[in-house]
């Protein structure tokens, strides 16, 4: 289980990075978290992919990565509708330690910003997670 985080401020990054890693690796899922503090830069919409152990109402995702088979979900630090009300790494770690423990043993974790490293290396740390900075 891959998991790519980044904000909405680094979108077009974000999208790269996902689309590279799911190409690369077809078979290995890959789940997409973006975060923003403010609006999106896109209009969201309610995800068709199936994410177990997600937080409860959190079904909103990124359209152009849906449209690729990717996984995705938002967090927001205003409320928004569908997404997580909070930083988007509070969303990773709750995230990780609701998937089955076998899952999160296999589980890697990508940052696509050097402000998010230290946080992501953090959480990753608590549970027991690699993670790594994938270049924008």
């Amino acid at each position: 289980m891959r998991l790519l985080i980044g904000t909405d401020s680094e979108l077009a990054a974000v999208v790269r990075a996902a689309n590279e890693m799911h190409e690369a690796d077809p078979s290995t899922p890959l789940l997409v978290l973006l975060g923003s503090a403010s609006t999106f830069s896109f209009k969201p919409r309610p995800s068709t992919i199936l994410v177990p152990g997600m937080p409860a109402g959190v079904i909103a995702a990124v359209p152009v990565l849906e449209e690729f088979g990717i996984a995705s979900r938002l967090s927001s630090e205003i409320g928004l509708p569908g997404c997580y009300d909070g930083p988007v790494l509070e969303l990773a770690q709750q995230w990780l330690q609701n998937i089955e423990p076998s899952l999160r043993a296999q589980a890697r974790m990508s940052v696509v910003s050097e402000e998010l490293l230290r946080s992501a290396e953090d959480v990753g740390h608590q549970l027991n997670v690699p993670v790594n900075a994938v270049s924008p």
